[in-house]
């Protein structure tokens, strides 16, 4: 009998320790073609999920914010023109090649001076206590192998104050819309990246990871528990992706 921990890779159960590679190679394999594939798999609509996002941050000059899972740098972007030279962003990501796309697009953009990247676990953010104003993860929770723990890690770096912004998809509320996204999902997203990418199981991982996360109420729970304040969610596209917001005491 194994005594190992396991954990869920999408529909598969995995071991623990082999989810984090199993995910960067997904990642590495889709870097490239990440921003078309959005825009293809969304509809453009992703660009307004996180418009709501920044809006709901409300960041101001000299903030310090962490963008976790920044990706390819959309929040990072314009969390720079906003918190002015005297703050500063961080666009964090675990995955290097997704790190590497992000960095050379920002600087292609003009974003420097107030820009850091940084390699990071989001369940050991290698910052100090009480660094943070802002932090947000987007589209990337449901990939992290023990959500609790990084939840506490996100509370230990914000400031007493700080705000924490999850964007992810979650749990429509419609039984009918259910229906059409789950034969969106499974029947014709993973036919999308093999014509785009050449890579139709990273996108078939991609479907079901979404299926495995939290819904809303559970995810909320989850950030009570972990020690924020205040938190809500706020459903877009029929509860296809929610935003969900705590505040650290």
């Amino acid at each position: 009998m194994s005594d190992k921990k396991t954990t869920h890779f999408g529909f598969e159960t995995v071991d623990t320790d082999k989810k984090a590679e199993r995910v960067a190679s997904v990642f590495h394999s889709v870097a490239g073609k990440y921003d078309l594939m959005n825009d293809l798999m969304s509809g453009g609509v992703h660009r307004l999920w996180k418009r709501l996002t920044i809006e709901k941050a409300a960041v101001r000059p000299g903030h310090k914010v962490l963008d976790i899972a920044g990706g390819t740098g959309d929040l990072s972007y314009q969390f720079a023109r906003q918190v002015g030279k005297d703050g500063l962003v961080i666009l964090a990501d675990i995955n290097d090649s997704m790190l590497k796309v992000g960095r050379d697009k920002l600087l292609d953009k003009g974003v420097v001076g107030n820009l850091d990247v940084a390699q990071a676990d989001a369940q050991f953010l290698p910052f100090a206590d009480n660094t943070f104003d802002r932090i947000t993860i987007a589209f990337g929770l449901r990939n992290v192998t023990d959500k609790d723990v990084a939840l506490a890690s996100m509370l230990r770096v914000l400031k007493p104050g700080g705000k924490l912004l999850v964007l992810e998809f979650s749990k429509p509320t419609n039984a009918m819309l259910e229906k059409v996204y789950d034969t969106y999902s499974f029947k014709i997203l993973p036919n999308m990246g093999k014509w785009v990418t050449g890579d139709a199981d990273s996108y078939r991982y991609l479907a079901e990871s979404i299926r495995m996360h939290p819904d809303q109420k559970t995810l909320q729970s989850m950030m009570d528990n972990a020690g924020f304040v205040m938190t809500e969610y706020h459903n877009m596209t029929g509860g296809i992706v929610a935003l969900h917001t705590g505040i650290k005491p």
